[in-house]
């Protein structure tokens, strides 16, 4: 549910989102326009698309690469808060370049943070913009502790195995954020994301939920990697993007770090079932060996579950939406996207 539209006099607050035109960016747009913010998006749509962004007269979007587009902006451009979600994303991307994964998530958090720490709005009462940064479960590497809490100890495969470098680099980012938080006083907080889904999620960088609702859709298998027994959380992108805000905007939770998402479990394979059960597909489940899924040396995880206690305590954090109704809504989107594109293409 967006936030009632802000109607007092106070001067809009202004808000930069970087990757905002991607699928957790966009729905922050949204929400943040919602509750009055002056909105300035930056993404290169390397993964994003501009068509995820609503037409909003207190919208602006800036396509570039975020180094550049920060470079470009006048000495006077200042924002009141900063969400960085720009990153690489999705397991298949990050194995096919890795080394546009790791310069892309660290190379652009720091050009950030060199930017939020260095201006200040005016009357603000502390040095730099306050800057949320948007981190990942796969911190935790491949720990067998479940569920994770932000304190435990993290274990990663050796440098030598592609498939760990978005957990290194999203640890080195984390590092850098409570760095500059220590050292140049910089309002900083972390969320970690476990497994945020919703429309506008799509398959194309190893997503699970949309690559099995859009297989349900169309009749075809759902590809299951392994036995399917691996667990996972899953979040809908309404109960996260409501939580950003809130983190940002609360004094205790500076210079933390916070576990995001949903602690109900289920397996792979229960949720290819699921999906077939919602969607009411004739479709069946496709079991497919790691070694034909992936490149040599990717390894998965048996169960990922964040501890929320940390959040829930900060600020009374609870997932609200279940999963099946998120499952509900993503098949509802896919229909819609494809009835779009099939209108289209018969005008053409």
């Amino acid at each position: 549910m967006p936030p009632a539209p802000n109607h007092s006099d106070a001067p809009s607050r202004r808000s930069l989102i970087t990757g905002g035109a991607g699928f957790i960016g966009s729905h922050l747009s949204e929400y943040l326009l919602a509750r009055g913010d002056r909105v300035t998006v930056i993404d290169n749509l390397s993964t994003g698309r501009s068509a995820n962004l609503p037409d909003h007269p207190a919208l602006r979007f800036i396509e570039a690469d975020l180094g550049e587009a920060l470079a470009a902006l006048g000495p006077g451009e200042v924002f009141d808060e900063i969400y960085h979600l720009a990153a690489a994303v999705g397991v298949g991307l990050v194995m096919k370049d890795p080394i546009a994964a790791v310069r892309t998530n660290i190379e652009q958090t720091v050009a950030l943070l060199d930017f939020a720490s260095a201006r200040t709005a005016p009357g603000a009462a502390t040095k730099g913009i306050p800057t949320l940064i948007a981190s990942s479960s796969e911190v935790y590497g491949k720990s067998a502790k479940s569920p994770y809490s932000e304190t435990d100890d993290v274990t990663y495969g050796p440098t030598s195995v592609s498939r760990w470098c978005y957990a290194y680099s999203k640890g080195i980012d984390e590092y850098l954020a409570l760095s500059y938080a220590r050292q140049r006083g910089l309002n900083v907080v972390i969320a970690r994301f476990f497994n945020t889904v919703g429309p506008r999620q799509v398959g194309d960088y190893g997503m699970v939920l949309p690559r099995f609702v859009g297989a349900a859709l169309a009749g075809k298998p759902l590809k299951v990697h392994g036995e399917g027994k691996q667990s996972r959380c899953f979040c809908d992108i309404s109960d996260v993007v409501r939580t950003l805000p809130t983190l940002l905007g609360t004094r205790a939770c500076v210079g933390e770090v916070f576990n995001i998402g949903s602690d109900r479990s289920i397996s792979i394979r229960d949720l290819a079932q699921l999906v077939i059960r919602l969607t009411e597909s004739r479709s069946g489940i496709e079991f497919v060996p790691y070694s034909e899924a992936y490149p040599p040396g990717f390894e998965d995880l048996a169960d990922r579950r964040p501890d929320l206690t940390k959040v829930r305590k900060a600020i009374g954090f609870e997932p609200r939406k279940s999963l099946e109704q998120t499952i509900r809504d993503v098949a509802g989107w896919l229909s819609g996207s494809a009835a779009g594109a099939s209108r289209e293409g018969c005008q053409q």
